[in-house]
């Protein structure tokens, strides 16, 4: 498959506002390990190839074990995930797949229960950012599988 266009040097200002949001996301109050596998399953739900070999490469560089990164897709029933982590990754996909218009009841109260006000807005910044970059990645065919692990690494302040 053919890139059409490269986000780096025919989107780089577009990428760079993006890259404000990642560097807010840097210092939010979500762990960066629980960012990593939000960003790994918002990934595999819509098939951005890019971003699952980045964000694989990244969290293992960073201490992720693989049999969670490979379990991911079957965290509901894997022992391996925190509560907080099984109630982030309900509200991420629930916010990814917004059917009828809506984020269900009870997903928001299983959030509520692991996470403040702010750290749910942090979380859904995070999940909508994930799907800009999927929806890019996708939408241009930007190649997966050659990925350095921190290439694109936002440092906090």
């Amino acid at each position: 498959m053919k890139q059409r266009i490269n986000l780096l040097t025919n989107g780089a200002n577009a990428v760079k506002a993006l890259s404000g949001v990642s560097k807010y996301l840097a210092e939010s109050s979500i762990e960066r390990s629980l960012q990593h596998l939000i960003y790994f399953r918002v990934s595999e739900m819509n098939g951005c190839g890019f971003c699952l070999d980045m964000h694989s490469k990244d969290a293992r560089e960073e201490g992720e074990t693989e049999q969670r990164l490979y379990m991911l897709a079957g965290w509901r029933e894997a022992t391996v995930y925190t509560d907080r982590e099984r109630a982030a990754f309900a509200w991420a996909e629930a916010v990814t797949r917004i059917t009828n218009s809506d984020v269900p009841d009870d997903v928001y109260n299983q959030v509520r229960q692991q996470f403040s006000e702010e750290e749910i807005v942090d979380l859904t910044i995070a999940i909508t950012t994930i799907n800009s970059y999927n929806r890019l990645n996708i939408a241009f065919r930007t190649a997966a599988g050659s990925y350095t692990p921190g290439l694109f690494k936002v440092k906090a302040n």
